[in-house]
């Protein structure tokens, strides 16, 4: 438990608008701060900062309070949660006082996972930098790739060498509990043999910084053996609500407004290298709701970067409606035949690369349909097919102006009415929104008689806030 005098200090040393930009793109608007509420879908920015009382209130969704009152809403926090978080940013020591034993367990697991994960992450990086094999092997080959060694130190580049337990045997040398390691994914189930062997090794940061878990690639040329291997799913790490890259690339996706997608860990780190650093990667999966959470709280703009054929892209845009329900403003951009942003990026300079994917960059809606119009050319039932399939991707999108011009555009493109394309859509929403009604009336305690709150107001005094002018 945190002391109250300690809580006093917290709130004392808060600036809500540091907190906030670290989550938020805000704009100075007068003596306050504006920027689009990440609480709700908004096109005009509603959600308001002022610094001077030390408050935030969003006039389109009625959500407001203190810094403490957004990290529980934005991240989910308990109250001691963001206290404690507050506390990190702002340097400040908390001597805690008795917590409930499932606290003090939960909390100590927590940090004994991340402890361990920065002694591996400090074992990783002296195999590569100060052993002969790590120099000849591991350094070598991100050199070989175009990394330089200040990318490789920034982003904690390391080497496990291909021997079965020589992190278990540090790790014992110096205290850490073979337990936690198996735990964290340091080592095998059993225990015996470290997990990284024979890998070049990328560490996985979670948004304030900490080693959340690792990705290794394989420095072997056998086809059996996988290229990457990543650490399991623990309680510091959960994989579809983490973005490779995220961590070093916030602060330039709101500074740029939009987020650059890649796949691969070494697209990543090309493309910071030559200053472009709005990118993350999503590991070869596919985009999870969790993911596209974290971009959204960033920047509403996001590019995809495809190095694949058409046919290679099509199947990768079935799981870009999560993106659509989002409201993300999403474009494809296809790189040249044999290209990845990796070697594209070092092939022509930033600049250049810069250019290209502006240039290159195409809306998804209508990127989706001219690509599948080739497909179904001369085939009426195909093409039928077709539309619904775009109609049942644009009826996701929340904002129904965006929704009449996507229609008025692949109305064009398909040769189709556009009132037919409306009646469509229409009847597409209407059925997902009979779904959901359906679903919320089956959640427990449905039907109550409680009375609703449905005027929107915080659960703070209105008197607290001023309308910021505009």
């Amino acid at each position: 438990m945190i002391p109250a005098q300690t809580v006093r200090e917290i709130i004392d040393a808060v600036r809500i608008e540091e907190v906030i930009e670290d989550f938020v793109s805000l704009r100075k608007r007068g003596v306050n701060r504006i920027g689009l509420c990440p609480f709700h879908n908004e096109k005009t920015p509603s959600f308001n900062v002022n610094p001077t009382r030390n408050i935030f209130k969003c006039f389109g969704c009625g959500k407001g309070g203190d810094a403490i009152t957004f990290l529980m809403e934005h991240e989910s926090f308990t109250y001691p949660e963001a206290l404690r978080w507050l506390a990190r940013k702002y340097n400040i020591e908390i001597q805690e006082v008795e917590q409930s034993p499932e606290q003090r367990a939960e909390q100590q697991l927590a940090d004994s996972l991340y402890i361990v994960n920065d002694f591996a992450l400090e074992h990783f990086q002296t195999q590569l930098f100060d052993t002969d094999e790590g120099k000849s092997v591991a350094l070598a080959y991100f050199k070989q790739r175009g990394i330089r060694e200040d990318t490789i130190r920034s982003f904690g580049l390391g080497y496990a060498p291909n021997l079965p337990d020589l992190l278990l045997q540090r790790a014992k040398v110096v205290g850490h509990s073979p337990e936690l390691l198996r735990k964290v994914g340091l080592s095998s189930q059993d225990g015996n043999r470290d997990f990284f062997r024979g890998r070049v090794m990328f560490p996985i940061h979670n948004l304030s910084g900490k080693v959340a878990a690792f990705a290794g690639r394989t420095m072997s040329s056998d086809k059996k053996i996988p290229k990457y291997i990543n650490s399991p799913e623990t309680e510091i790490y959960v994989k579809n609500k983490t973005l490779y890259g995220a961590f070093q690339s916030k602060k330039a996706i709101r500074q740029k407004d939009e987020c650059i997608l890649v796949e691969g860990y070494t697209d990543v780190i090309s493309l910071h290298q030559a200053g472009i650093e709005n990118v993350v990667a999503s590991s070869g999966t596919s985009l999870t709701e969790g993911q596209l959470q974290l971009i959204k709280r960033n920047t509403n703009n996001l590019k995809i970067l495809y190095d694949g054929d058409p046919a290679g892209v099509k199947a990768a845009l079935r799981g870009l409606d999560l993106a659509l329900e989002q409201d993300l403003n999403v474009k494809i951009v296809l790189l040249p035949e044999g290209e990845d942003p990796d070697s594209f990026v070092q092939q022509i300079g930033s600049e250049a690369f810069g250019e290209y994917i502006s240039k290159e960059a195409k809306d998804f809606i209508l990127f989706k349909t001219q690509l599948l119009l080739e497909e179904t050319e001369g085939d009426p039932i195909r093409k039928a097919g077709l539309i619904k399939d775009i109609m049942g991707s644009i009826a996701l999108i929340p904002d129904p102006i965006k929704r009449g011009l996507y229609l008025k555009e692949c109305s064009s493109l398909m040769d189709v009415s556009e009132q037919v394309l409306h009646e469509e859509t229409n009847k597409l929403i209407n059925v997902a929104l009979r779904k959901k009604a359906d679903r919320d009336a089956r959640q427990p305690g449905a039907a109550t008689d409680a009375p609703s709150r449905t005027d929107n107001r915080p659960d703070v005094p209105e008197q607290e806030f001023v309308r910021f002018s505009t």
